[in-house]
């Protein structure tokens, strides 16, 4: 994919950034920058090389807490699966046996 300039807009200023992601792409998510800096920055005021730290501290904790849920989610599924594997396992050793059918 080529590089190329996009210009987004987070909170009231407009920044020049080179990336082949799609101008769509970027501009969405200059959009959630722009969402949770509306939430850490009072409104109106052009936001502080601080304001934008304490978004992406933000970002990155909401990123961490949700790679924590799939981790979560993940070893339920591998445990569900675990014991669903087990009971067919046992069914098939039954019926290789010559039990019920």
């Amino acid at each position: 994919m080529s590089r190329r300039t996009v210009v987004v807009t987070i909170g009231a200023r407009e920044y020049k950034l080179v990336s082949s992601a799609s101008e769509e792409e970027l501009s969405r998510l200059a959009g959630v920058v722009t969402a949770k800096l509306s939430e850490v920055a009072p409104g109106g005021r052009p936001e502080p090389q601080q304001a934008l730290l304490l978004v992406a501290m933000a970002l990155a904790h909401d990123l961490e807490e949700e790679r924590s849920r799939v981790r979560a989610l993940q070893r339920k599924s591998r445990d569900l699966l675990r014991r669903v594997l087990v009971r067919v396992d046992g069914v098939l050793d039954l019926e290789g046996a010559g039990g019920p059918r």
